[in-house]
């Protein structure tokens, strides 16, 4: 088994955490980065989707998306339980490690792929041609973070963990996204304890430490 991975990319680390919290060995791992923060030609060769995490079995089949490859790991090593243990719990990591996705790391995406100059002609991962850069994702993607923040410290203020009251899948989409904002020098604005103090929690977890 191997997992082609990307060292600084948030969906790579949620499947890194997802394992470490299941308490599995990590797959063997082959770094896809090349120079300029470019997928390596022989990566995008074998896989045209041209995107990272990709996880390949021991009888060569392959499949990406982080939710995808960590349903997997659930399916095969159900303990302990990471994506809900029953109907509503399920429903609740669903929706919750969603938004996380959707507006805390696509939002910082949005950032960091039209703002780096790194990202030059690249405003859109998992495409090879040309796509120009906008500006004014820029801001979009800020105002989502932004949104992010304020959705996460109304439901952290009730509860400890954000889609249970246990640690989840929910928690580390949400923690990939938080050090995803820092690091598109969006920090957790003062206005938002709740998530601080649940940042602290979660970012001093094992897996949190091995997976960064």
């Amino acid at each position: 088994m191997k997992l082609y991975n990307w060292q600084f990319a948030p969906n790579c680390r949620r499947v890194r955490m997802f394992v470490l919290e299941k308490g599995m060995d990590l797959p063997a791992m082959s770094e896809v980065i090349g120079d300029g923060l470019r997928l390596t030609p022989d990566f995008i060769q074998m896989w045209p989707h041209a995107i990272v995490p990709l996880l390949e079995l021991d009888d060569g089949t392959r499949f990406s998306e982080a939710m995808g490859i960590c349903r997997y790991f659930e399916d095969i090593n159900p303990e302990p339980n990471l994506l809900g243990s029953t109907p509503v719990e399920r429903a609740l990591v669903t929706m919750w490690e969603r938004r996380a996705y959707d507006e805390g790391i696509i939002g910082t995406a949005e950032v960091v792929r039209n703002g780096l100059e790194a990202f030059h002609d690249r405003g859109l991962p998992g495409v090879t041609e040309v796509v120009p850069q906008i500006p004014a994702l820029v801001e979009r993607g800020q105002g989502r973070v932004r949104r992010f923040y304020d959705k996460f410290e109304s439901q952290l203020r009730e509860s400890r963990y954000v889609a249970s009251d246990r640690f989840t899948f929910a928690d580390i989409t949400s923690l990939c996204a938080v050090d995803f904002a820092i690091f598109g020098g969006m920090p957790i604005p003062e206005a938002c304890p709740s998530v601080k103090r649940w940042h602290a929690n979660v970012s001093a977890r094992p897996a949190a430490v091995s997976s960064a």
